[in-house]
Formats: structure tokens, sequence, C-alpha cells
């Protein structure tokens, strides 16, 4: 277990944003991230788990306390049944399935981050999301001061939400538990039409595995998606915003909004989204808002690949990035009535 004083966070988040922390500690077993967690909850001490730092926005003056990075490590297949360890990077994880021939997070190639945070976020994209696949996770309660296994359905699983992260000073993800299919090398059904397309097939088709996963690559590298150290489109959280989930009366009201300044013959994305909801594009709004692909002129702006990233051009700050981000939300509201929501945790800031 390493530990440091004063220690720069930027370095270990993706935005390459944010102050040092007092003391970072850095554990690769169990048994350190539990013996630091509890330490600092008798000591009254500020907690900070990191993972692999892909949706941390950390202010610049940094934190005041004990950031814990999650670095432990352990990939075990058993059959069809995947165990990961927190600290695994994911999207290596991804592959290692794929080679091995399962299906089930074929899709989620390519995500920036830890094992141990996709239960939190419920990570999701191209028509997959982990909580599909998740069977269990272990964790240490830090109420109950003890290791607890909860299985799926007491996750709390949403659109982008778990139990996980409803209680952030709550529950550390140890390990993940997840149920994979093999499928003969073939890919799960394919839900997610703009994956259906690039591969010249129908949504509910299976292809290999392995071919969905460069081809979800490949969709990702040209939005700016995959982590490159040399390109600034990619020194970002991803999707900084998720896509609105409105009322069946938010939605009338929405729609009246976008012909009103658009025309009537323009029609918003939409998708279920449970009984009396909708869900629409977040991306969509912003770009209909006035905020195109590398708007911005200062340090922070919008990838010039897609408007759903908030970069940082190699010299932002961290306001310099939520100053955006909160032009980004006014102007959507103002155009069209929607309040947009920061995807990304906030540490020591808000939006």
């Amino acid at each position: 277990m390493q530990e440091l004083h004063d220690a720069p966070l930027a370095p270990l988040t993706t935005f390459r944003l944010g102050g040092p922390a007092t003391r970072l500690v850095t554990a690769t077993t169990d048994d350190e991230v539990i013996a630091t967690v509890r330490a600092a909850d008798e000591a009254g001490t500020p907690l900070l788990i990191i993972g692999g730092g892909s949706n941390l926005v950390i202010g610049d003056k940094g934190f005041d306390g004990t950031a814990l990075r999650i670095a432990t490590r352990g990939f075990a297949l058993d059959g069809t049944a995947l165990t990961l360890a927190a600290g695994e990077n994911w999207s290596d994880a991804v592959a290692r399935t794929v080679e091995a021939g399962l299906a089930g997070v074929e899709c989620l190639a390519g995500i920036p981050g830890s094992a141990g945070a996709t239960p939190i976020q419920n990570v999701g994209a191209y028509g997959q999301e982990v909580s599909a696949t998740i069977t269990e996770v272990v964790a240490y309660d830090r109420r109950a001061g003890e290791t607890v296994t909860l299985p799926n359905e007491e996750c709390g699983f949403s659109y982008r939400h778990s139990r996980f992260k409803e209680h952030p000073d709550r529950f550390v993800v140890l390990r993940v538990r997840f149920a994979l299919e093999d499928a003969d090398g073939l890919s799960a059904p394919l839900k997610y039409a703009e994956t259906a397309r690039a591969l010249g097939v129908e949504a509910g088709d299976r292809v290999p595995a392995a071919v969905a996963r460069q081809t979800v690559l490949a969709l990702r590298a040209g939005k700016g998606m995959v982590l490159d150290p040399e390109d600034h489109d990619t020194w970002s959280a991803g999707s900084f915003f998720t896509n609105p989930i409105l009322t069946e009366a938010e939605h009338a009201v929405f729609l009246r909004r976008v012909q009103d300044r658009l025309g009537a013959d323009v029609a918003p994305p939409a998708f279920p989204a449970g009984e009396g909801l909708v869900k629409t594009s977040a991306a969509w709004l912003i770009d209909r808002a006035g905020f195109t692909k590398g708007y911005g002129s200062g340090p922070a702006r919008i990838s010039t690949k897609h408007t759903l990233a908030l970069t940082n051009r190699g010299r932002a700050t961290t306001e310099d990035l939520l100053a955006l981000a909160r032009e980004v939300r006014d102007g959507v509201h103002a155009a069209f009535g929607v309040t947009l929501v920061n995807e990304p945790v906030t540490v020591g800031v808000s939006l």
C-alpha cells in the first residue's frame, strides 16, 4: 500500500483536472481498501474513492482528506461466470471476455474506468447496460462495518443510477460478478440501431462478438470516446450529460417548444423509458440549442467529434470546464425547457 501527501489528483482523472489531495493511498488488496476506509471513518476524515478516474470532476482546490485509489486486480472466469476485482481496467476485461468467446458486455468496449465503477453508474452504451449481466456486487458497507454481497435485485439499478450512486458514502465496491452467455462466439442480440447499421444487419441479429466489439470501438473512436493521451478530444469524461427522461406531460410541453423553435416538421428523438416516461437525446438538445461540435473559445470546449463530450484542451481548470457546462445546461433549458443533469461525479464543486 502506497501513501503520498499533497498528492496531485489530476493525473488520476481522464479530464486531467483538479487540485491535490491531502493524502493519497493506493490500495492493491481488498484488505487494504477496507483498512483505509475504516481508518478514515473512525478518524472522521473525508474520504474520496478513485477508480479509473473517468467519471470525476475534482475542484481546483483539490480534496481535503484521504483519497483512496483502488488498484486491486483479479479476473476470474468459471464457465460463463465472471468475477472482476474493482480495480480491474474495464475495457481490458471486456476484451478478455470476447477472447473467451462470451457475450453480454462486448458493446461496452472502450469505456474508460475500472470494473468497480460500472455498477455504481450502471454503465451502458450501444444497447447494453451492466445491470443486465451483473449477478451480485461485493462491497464494504461503511454503515454496518462489514463486507456484504448484494444480489442484482438489491442494487437498485436504473438508467445511469444504482443504490451505490444513491448512497455514495455507504458502499465501497470490492468485486463485481457477471453472468455472461456462451453463444458460440456470437454477440448478444444487437439492440442499438447505430451498431446494427454499421454492421449491415438488423436490430436483434447476432454477429461475432469480436466484430461487435471492434465496431463499437470504431464508433466510439469516431466520437472521441476512446482515450488517447495525444488527442485532447478524449480528455473528457465521455458523455457529460445524461439523456433526459421526461413524463408524458413534460414531453408534450417539450414538443411544443421544439415546434416553436425549429418548426412543426421537426421531431426530436424519443425512446420509451418505462411506464409514462419518454427519454430524449441530450446530444440532440445541445446541438439544436446552438452548441455544436467544437463550441467554445477557451481552454475547455465541446469535443470536435461529439456534442455530449466536454473536453480539456490541455490548459483548462475545473472552473473553465464548469463554466462551459453551465453555459450549455442553461442554454438548453432556455431553448427547450429541459434541464440537463451532469453524469460525472463532482468533488468539491457543483454544476
